[in-house]
């Protein structure tokens, strides 16, 4: 039985495949059905379905900060 992760705006998870531009470390700007999330080495912010996202994450890199408002 796979344990449910909570997701934070302001997290910074490493994805299984890279990015165009060579990254795998991307930070969560936006949750709910679809993630928001950016490339950390190049910018770029993509939106991809929660299935997919969650599907795609290899672990987390470094949580939000508690005093960080989320978005």
């Amino acid at each position: 039985m796979s344990q449910l992760v909570k997701y934070k705006a302001g997290d910074v998870v490493k994805m299984k495949k890279t990015h165009p531009c060579g990254g795998d470390i991307w930070e969560i700007m936006r949750i709910g059905i679809d993630f928001r999330i950016k490339c950390q080495k190049c910018g770029r912010v993509i939106m991809i379905p929660r299935p997919k996202f969650e599907k795609s994450v290899r672990s987390i890199v470094s949580t939000a900060a508690p005093g960080k408002p989320e978005s």
